[in-house]
């Protein structure tokens, strides 16, 4: 005869077998098998716990009011761009380059055009003068979009040049992620810089859920770009703050970020506006005009060909995860990557391998030391599997931080931009990255990660595989908890 007890334990074991099956036809729904087997097993084992937790960080796509926003952007792209794909270097582009521009158009709507200088930026306060300097050229509007952006002493030259630009009666916008503001010291001072000097200010995915602002709370704006009257342009992969982030124990441990942004002019400036255009869409319902002007193409031989890929949660698909995974198929040579944060897909990872059995030379630059615990260990458990297949890895030495996000192949491709080389950034975060074809650029780009070679030290399999046993137990167990997504 059932007791009380007895009713509790079979209605708690109903609604356990009850979760398993939900998280079954649910949860494997459109997600990858390993991530799919993570939340079902921790749903399994840990059943309310799991349930509250793939309610709070189990969503990996926006509202669909914001993923239908990001869709009548791109038809309206499609519709301005119609042959603008015609204005560039085809009868140059190496083999493999037309299906990846192919890919890209259909994933995010932006051409790849011609007649772009791009010019590289390794220097972090040398890039902020940079921007300060076109800024302060601007005549007619200022489009700012940062993840992280805080008015402190190192980016002072960039907001006064900003205030100089309200003052002469140019539109500023600006943007920014609302959870990195609230993370990071100085937003008040920030907000109220840019209030005060009449910049129109927008946050990026707010929380606000009385307002009905709300989305899964990792989901991030993580782009950087800086858009002048639609004729210069800056992106990359840093934010605009101080390199130390203004952190207490990034201070007192001497760390410091070392970047690495662009600045280009041309055609593709429109294409960079154009995302630009998309978010403040998606934050204040109010569309910009997208720029329609005919497009003259210089064909001058130093000129390079450029496509904008804008990729994240407001997407269908991993559009960042897509080009990198073919790009690396596609290399004949040489892979060269640089991720602060390389947590690859299982698609990455096998590319990468597979390059390298197939005898090209692979190299990735990583920092030697990390600034987020779980990634720094996640990203460990995959380096001896890397090194046995022949992929020669650098150690950017502290107190530097490596920061940059790019990567090439053979001698004239390359992507450089917000993305990193991990889950997160394929998945979760919005980001922008620039593919590019132009062996002038890919010489310049081996000239900066021979200067990260010459501060890095290489890896070698036999030591790493020496290093203490409580170490790989912690890269493991971090590896494991990547595919929470």
């Amino acid at each position: 005869m059932f007791n009380n007890h007895d009713a509790l334990a079979w209605l708690l074991l109903a609604g356990h077998v009850l979760l398993g099956a939900v998280a079954v036809a649910y949860i494997s729904a459109r997600r990858r098998p390993a991530t799919a087997i993570a939340w079902m097993l921790t749903i399994i084992f840990i059943p309310y716990v799991g349930i509250v937790a793939f309610l709070l960080v189990g969503f990996t796509r926006l509202p669909k009011a914001r993923r239908d926003k990001q869709r009548h952007v791109n038809e309206l792209i499609l519709a301005r761009t119609e042959g603008l794909d015609q204005h560039s270097h085809r009868e140059d582009w190496p083999k493999g380059l037309s299906t990846l521009v192919t890919l890209n158009n259909n994933l995010g709507a932006l051409p790849m055009v011609g007649g772009n200088s791009v010019e590289l930026l390794p220097d972090y306060h040398g890039s902020i003068a940079a921007m300060a300097r076109e800024i302060d050229a601007a005549q007619r509007f200022v489009h700012v979009e940062f993840y992280i952006l805080v008015h402190d002493a190192a980016t002072k030259p960039f907001f006064d040049a900003l205030e100089r630009a309200c003052q002469r009666g140019v539109t500023v916008r600006v943007l920014s992620d609302h959870l990195a503001s609230l993370m990071n010291p100085g937003r008040k001072e920030t907000l109220s810089r840019l209030a005060v000097m009449g910049a129109e200010y927008h946050a990026m995915l707010p929380l606000r859920p009385w307002k009905g602002n709300w989305q899964r709370v990792d989901l991030r704006n993580h782009r950087k770009l800086v858009v002048v009257d639609g004729q210069v342009g800056f992106a990359g992969s840093q934010n605009m703050v101080h390199e130390s982030y203004n952190k207490k124990k990034n201070i007192s441990r001497g760390l410091r970020w070392h970047e690495l942004m662009m600045r280009v002019h041309g055609p593709v400036v429109r294409e960079l506006d154009a995302v630009f255009v998309t978010d403040w869409f998606s934050e204040t319902n109010v569309l910009l005009e997208l720029d329609t002007s005919p497009v003259v193409l210089d064909q001058a031989s130093h000129l390079v060909d450029a496509q904008v890929v804008p990729s994240g949660p407001s997407f269908e698909n991993d559009n960042s995860l897509k080009l990198f995974v073919s790009m690396i198929h596609q290399a004949t040579e040489r892979v060269s990557i640089t991720s602060p944060y390389f947590v690859p897909e299982e698609s990455v990872l096998l590319a990468i391998i597979s390059a390298a059995g197939r005898g090209l030379s692979v190299e990735l630059f990583v920092s030697e030391i990390g600034d987020q615990a779980m990634v720094y260990h996640a990203q460990r458990s995959y380096y001896e599997a890397l090194l046995r297949a022949g992929v020669k890895i650098y150690l950017y030495k502290s107190p530097e931080v490596l920061h940059s996000k790019h990567f090439s192949i053979d001698s004239d491709v390359a992507v450089i931009g917000s993305s990193n080389m991990d889950i997160r950034s394929f998945s979760l975060n919005m980001e922008i990255s620039v593919l590019i074809h132009s062996a002038t650029f890919v010489t310049q780009m081996r000239e900066v990660e021979d200067g990260y070679r010459a501060n890095s030290s290489e890896l070698e399999l036999h030591d790493w595989i020496k290093r203490p046993r409580w170490e790989k137990f912690w890269d493991s167990a971090a590896r494991l908890t990547s595919n929470l997504q």
